[in-house]
């Protein structure tokens, strides 16, 4: 393109500015200037909101109000936000006018907030005019839509797939009433006004209708195969009695948690001291630049090792995203500081490559690494035992030899856990031992549900690296039944590159065969077989060969699961991949894509009749989740299609069957909190926080004609129920506007009443309901109300209220209008707050 038609030369800029009115910034503000500025003009500092407090615009209302407030214009970004800005500040009774542009309220006369629609990023003072420009950047910190994209990070507490995926015919568990289907959503009439309710069925052809504003009641059910979920009866004891042992069982699992725990805190620890100079150079020998992802958990990881309290941190990382280098530099930490650090791994070859790992790294320091391993001789591993106890070895590197009784160091101070899952009953009990007296790191790709369950439960540290490395392309990956040409099309595309190719056959006894099929299918390619039931010579000369490319095809088994990093084999085939589960699929899949070239993984099968239905949910979600960073997504997946384990046992069957996974983590962390007063390792209070219930006979839902897809429907609901401050839940409202347009009366009132919720949340009130003439709002035992206030209202407003028993406060006055009961319980819970200033009864027409 011409430039001319993209610029504008400096001319031509100056002809356009000229249409404008301008305000021109004078910092010296000298009278001499040849030609006098029209306005002297600066740039206001962020709006001093109190981010805290329940009204996020507190500062703004402050301002506004103050007998000696300048003119204010507010600028907003759409149409939509500036309806809404005017709604938020309408209910403080704050009038607002709408302007067309800045020039239209400079030349007003009205003293009236204003509002207008423009592309100002920040706010300005007119000192000779008395009028404050304030844009949303101060309002908010950031621009809103800024701030949304970063706010998408993984956070533990919300992986649990949303409720808005559910389709009809999937197991909900209810709160209060136990497990039944979804069958969809429903609108009904009530007193005069339409409503939306989600419709849970239950045994007995028992129907449930749960308003949408209660979303939060029901949680997906995650125990078991949906197909089989226990479905109670409505009214019937069974689910009480389920939630009796739930929280039994859930209380003896808190039990033996703060146990291990207590035990932990009330030893003896070591605060570990980064030594800078040192440190920064070992980090220097790291050739990529780290993720986002890396740093945090690198930060948090070093944060620990400085407490004296030992460590018990999951880094979870997918394949390939750098969880080692964050344990390398927690190794060089703990050596710097004098102590040994044990590594260990579930397989030799996996061994053998955080060895050669480690030993890279460190090899400009005088730091001496050993390896416990059968791809030792025994008189090197004697000698190494030997060297542990002596303290002449820094740091070991070994498989579950490393747990054995016999096994003594000088001074351990930290244990590196790479795939804990694929150890044994009897090595977690020794890994259960140590995480009472040493520093523990766990690295996992996939979180196995045991391991998620805990994470997510907060007994254990977690973090979560979600960016993969710069240059990385996710792997295509393709479901189909076993086919010679699919096979032979795949090896030939990937030789022809020059690249290597894993064919994963995981039958030791036909391997040989698979292999001569594959060298009669693609004879130009050279094939050789690895697999566990190999001499370790010959194991681990087909894996040196593999690596240096002195052949393109390696017949395997599961061996190649966990750790080898070959970068040039970029396609995989895994046959009969039904057999595998679907931590083991991503794991194995893993394998490739460790470049930046795209990568293929090929999952064969038998013909789709043959497959089970857990099979095929297996393979369509790892078909579907190929983006990288999945590997929590497939943890959850894997939740749902193998069932939730129980946190201490072997059983993966029992109460979280009965109840679902979510309201057993619920039980579990209420135990928790109850045994261990101030406990920081609950999860947050926000989360078991019962909202009020409210019945306003309003109508409240998102029409069919602004939003026609019932998930998307769902989804809002659910984000709604989760907002637990007014700030979020405005910039949801603002986040519904760009992406929908204006909200209409029935949307907005699903946000003012999901305010109200959270008013009365925060106050203490179990129950808010009005109708035409009268209402009551009832308290929960521990509300945390003024009496001052509730004997203010009995006082000044006699006729009005009235207490219908200790925690319920009635109200008898003429609430005609579906607007005037919400505004008039607004202002209610406005007055109950002895936070708030007090405010006159409202008066209607």
């Amino acid at each position: 393109m011409p430039p001319a038609s993209i610029a504008l030369t400096p001319d031509q800029a100056v002809e356009h500015l000229t249409a404008f009115r301008q305000i021109q910034f004078n910092a010296s503000g000298d009278a001499g200037t040849a030609k006098p500025t029209p306005s002297v003009a600066k740039e206001l500092p962020q709006y001093p909101v109190n981010h805290k407090a329940e009204q996020p615009f507190a500062g703004l209302i402050k301002r506004l109000t103050h007998p000696a407030a300048p003119r204010v214009l507010l600028n907003v970004e759409t149409t939509g936000r500036a309806q809404t800005l005017a709604e938020l500040l309408a209910h403080q009774q704050i009038a607002t006018l709408e302007y067309p542009s800045w020039d239209s309220f400079l030349n007003s006369d009205s003293l009236a907030t204003g509002i207008t629609v423009s592309a100002l990023d920040r706010g300005l003072c007119i000192s000779d005019s008395g009028v404050e420009i304030i844009v949303e950047s101060q309002l908010y910190g950031e621009r809103v839509h800024q701030r949304r994209r970063q706010a998408q990070s993984v956070d533990a507490h919300k992986i649990i797939r949303s409720i808005a995926e559910l389709h009809s015919g999937d197991p909900v568990v209810h709160r209060d009433h136990g497990v039944g289907r979804f069958r969809g959503l429903t609108h009904i009439g009530v007193a005069d006004e339409e409503a939306e309710f989600l419709i849970v069925q239950y045994r007995d052809e028992g129907r449930l209708y749960v308003p949408v504003l209660n979303v939060g009641v029901l949680s997906r059910y995650i125990g078991g195969d949906a197909e089989t979920a226990p479905l109670h009866r409505l009214g019937g004891e069974q689910w009480d009695k389920a939630r009796e042992r739930a929280t039994k069982r859930a209380r003896d699992a808190a039990a033996e948690l703060l146990r291990t725990q207590a035990l932990r805190q009330i030893r003896e620890g070591e605060a570990f001291a980064v030594p800078d100079d040192d440190y920064t150079a070992f980090c220097s020998g790291f050739p990529y630049d780290e993720t986002t992802g890396q740093e945090t958990a690198i930060k948090e990881v070093l944060g620990d090792l400085a407490t004296p309290l030992p460590m018990d941190r999951l880094v979870c990382g997918d394949v390939g995203f750098g969880k080692t280098e964050v344990a390398l530099r927690a190794a060089f930490v703990v050596v710097s500081n004098s102590r040994q650090v044990a590594i260990l791994a579930p397989t030799t070859l996996l061994t053998k490559q955080h060895l050669e790992s480690f030993q890279e790294r460190f090899s400009g320091h005088a730091v001496r690494i050993a390896c416990l391993s059968r791809f030792q001789s025994k008189a090197q591993n004697e000698n190494t035992v030997e060297a542990l106890r002596a303290g002449t070895v820094d740091i070991v590197v070994g498989t579950h030899r490393l747990l054995q009784g016999d096994l003594e160091f000088a001074r351990l101070g930290l244990v590196i856990i790479d795939e804990e899952h694929r150890f044994g009953v009897r090595q977690k009990e020794s890994l259960k031992k140590l995480r009472e007296s040493v520093d523990v790191l766990t690295l996992t790709a996939t979180p196995i549900p045991r391991t998620l369950n805990i994470a997510l439960s907060g007994i254990r540290s977690i973090s979560l690296i979600g960016s993969p490395p710069a240059g990385r392309v996710a792997i295509d990956t393709t479901v189909r039944p076993f086919s010679n040409s699919l096979i032979r099309e795949a090896c030939l595309r990937e030789i022809h590159r020059g690249g290597q190719v894993y064919y994963l056959h995981n039958d030791v006894r036909s391997i040989e065969r698979a292999a001569d099929n594959l060298r009669e299918l693609v004879p130009s390619a050279q094939v050789r077989v690895a697999h566990g039931q190999m001499r370790e010579l010959d194991l681990d000369s087909v894996m040196r060969d593999f690596y240096h490319q002195r052949f393109n095809v390696l017949v395997c088994s599961t061996i190649i699961e966990s750790g080898i990093d070959v970068p040039s084999a970029n396609t995989i085939i895994i046959n009969r991949a039904d057999r595998f589960g679907l931590a083991q699929l991503h794991q194995l899949r893993g394998r490739v894509g460790r470049s930046r070239h795209q990568a293929y993984a090929f999952l064969l099968t038998p013909p789709e009749a043959v497959l089970g239905s857990a099979a095929q949910r297996r393979l369509a979600a790892i078909e579907q989740l190929t983006e990288l960073g999945v590997g929590f997504e497939l943890a959850n997946h894997d939740l749902e299609i193998r069932g939730a384990g129980e946190l201490l046992g072997e059983g993966q069957s029992g109460v979280i069957e009965e109840i679902g996974f979510s309201m057993y983590s619920e039980y579990l962390n209420r135990a928790i909190r109850d045994l261990s007063p101030g406990s920081s390792t609950a999860v947050p209070q926000t989360l078991l926080t019962n909202r009020p219930e409210i019945n306003l006979s309003v109508a409240a839902f998102f029409p069919e004609a602004f939003l026609p897809d019932v998930h998307l429907r769902l989804m809002l609901y659910q984000r709604i129920s989760t907002c637990d401050d007014h700030q979020s839940l405005h910039e949801l409202q603002l986040e519904v506007i760009d992406r929908f347009g204006l909200i209409p009366a029935e949307g907005s009132m699903v946000f003012r009443l999901a305010a109200l919720q959270l008013n009365g949340a925060a106050l203490g009130i179990r129950v808010i309901q009005a109708g035409k003439s009268r209402g009551r709002i009832a308290f929960l035992q521990a509300a945390s109300v003024d009496p001052k206030r509730i004997a203010h209202l009995l006082t000044r407003e006699a006729g009005v209220f009235s207490m219908i028993s200790p925690l319920e406060l009635g109200f008898t006055v003429t609430l005609d209008r579906p607007e005037h009961r919400v505004v008039f319980c607004e202002w209610l819970t406005h007055t109950l707050d002895s936070a708030q200033p007090l405010k006159p009864l409202p008066l209607f027409e």
